[in-house]
């Protein structure tokens, strides 16, 4: 179905008139409805308890919102004053050799169509980075390799 089918289908659906219900069903609910009862004082007293509960808990949350916010200022204050204190340990790596790689695994043109219509050509390629640091002084060698996909639009919609 196309989209001016479906608002068709479902303008014709808004103007359906629903079926009355059965009598024999109507009598069948109407037989199982409970009957009415008078609140009993016992729920009156839950119902203020369970008020006063939900008053308390509205001044309780802001305020152990703020209690945590304190912590947690006073606790990053407190670690960021142990990595600033002069028995902080040197950094950890002076990096004397960098090297930045790039390969190509793949490439391949995509066509896609717009809304509209209009076709569009992408160019999509699959790359591998590779990231190697090297410490000679400590005999450190770190390589990191990532692969990373990159999506070019060649073809755009003309006006």
């Amino acid at each position: 179905m196309t989209d001016h089918e479906l608002e068709i289908f479902e303008r014709q659906l808004r103007q359906v008139k629903p079926a009355p219900v059965p009598e024999c069903l109507q009598a069948r609910l109407n037989q199982q409805r409970p009957a009415e009862q008078k609140p009993v004082q016992v729920l009156e007293r839950s119902r203020v308890r369970v008020s006063n509960f939900l008053r308390l808990l509205q001044w309780l949350t802001p305020a152990s919102a703020a209690i945590l916010l304190t912590v947690a200022v006073v606790w990053r204050g407190d670690q960021s004053g142990r990595l600033n204190s002069p028995d902080a340990a040197a950094p950890a790596l002076k990096a004397d050799d960098i090297k930045i790689h790039q390969e190509l695994i793949s490439s391949f043109d995509a066509v896609a169509r717009l809304p509209s219509g209009e076709p569009v050509r992408f160019r999509c390629q699959t790359w591998m980075d590779q990231v190697a640091v090297s410490d000679s002084s400590r005999g450190l060698f770190i390589e990191n390799r990532t692969p990373r996909i990159e999506v070019v639009p060649i073809g755009y919609e003309t006006y």
